[in-house]
């Protein structure tokens, strides 16, 4: 009798951890996690894969602290991973792995009542950088600029910093914004405001693309584009198991259908 149950324990403890699910912790930046990743992960359940999914979007520098800590098995970055990430990243004993999944067209974009549609590529640095402080300097109704930025942890941020500005510094009248969302927040209740989002979110309520140099960002001429830049996913050397069959999902046709729907581009 002891036996039998002893033997149906094991039976039913086996049983059990074959149902388990396993989680996938994904850390990184809001340009990926906010919308993109989680949309990909549902999908990736819906065809399915046996996984939970923990997903923190705090800025692309956050990938690269977490799977040195051994927090994250995957990192987002809306940029590439910088040489002392990478030697962090190697004094723990992991050797990063890159995998860039798709295109972004950070784009500019102001109040929807705002008269400026286009400003000039100097324009755009000056006035992030704080030289211009007035819409009146740019062909604008009267009033002081209201500049909203992502934060220091973003690789948006300092993407925005070389693309756009020539390494320059934001002026002191910026605002930090902790992503995207909160900056289309700010700019549409804000008739002076503007800011820097992802492309995923130029859709939104209360905002307006500004073009740059007369072009807006198109999907299909993405690279032409003066603000185009990939997007990486990245992991602690190559993928395996769960991790390898969920970026397997995200590069496979069903994936792609959803990183097109979000907004993202495909170039390969």
């Amino acid at each position: 009798m002891k036996l039998a149950l002893s033997v149906l324990f094991i039976t039913l403890a086996s049983a059990l951890t074959s149902q388990a699910q396993t989680t996938l912790r994904i850390r990184g930046s809001d340009t990926l996690g906010a919308k993109l990743v989680p949309a990909l992960a549902e999908g990736f359940k819906k065809q399915g894969g046996k996984v939970s999914f923990d997903i923190a979007a705090e800025g692309s520098s956050t990938a690269f602290t977490n799977l040195a800590a051994g927090t994250a098995e995957i990192g987002m970055s809306s940029r590439k991973i910088k040489a002392d990430e990478r030697t962090l990243c190697r004094s723990k004993g992991i050797d990063i792995n890159e995998i860039e999944i798709a295109w972004d067209m950070i784009t500019v974009v102001v109040n929807k009542n705002n008269p400026v549609a286009d400003l000039k590529k100097k324009q755009v640095m000056q006035i992030f950088a704080g030289d211009i402080k007035d819409w009146s300097e740019v062909g604008g109704t009267p009033g002081p600029i209201s500049v909203y930025t992502r934060n220091t942890s973003s690789g948006t941020y300092k993407d925005f910093m070389t693309m756009a500005m020539k390494g320059r510094e934001y002026g002191s009248n910026s605002q930090k914004m902790a992503g995207n969302e909160q900056i289309v927040s700010e700019v549409a209740s804000n008739t002076n405001g503007i800011g820097y989002i992802g492309y995923a979110y130029a859709g939104s309520k209360g905002i307006k693309v500004v073009s740059i140099d007369g072009a807006s960002p198109n999907p299909a001429a993405v690279k032409s584009y003066v603000l185009a830049r990939p997007t990486f996913l990245y992991t602690g050397g190559e993928p395996s198991g769960t991790v390898k069959e969920f970026i397997d999902f995200c590069r496979s046709p069903a994936g792609a259908a959803i990183i097109t729907k979000a907004g993202f581009v495909l170039v390969n």
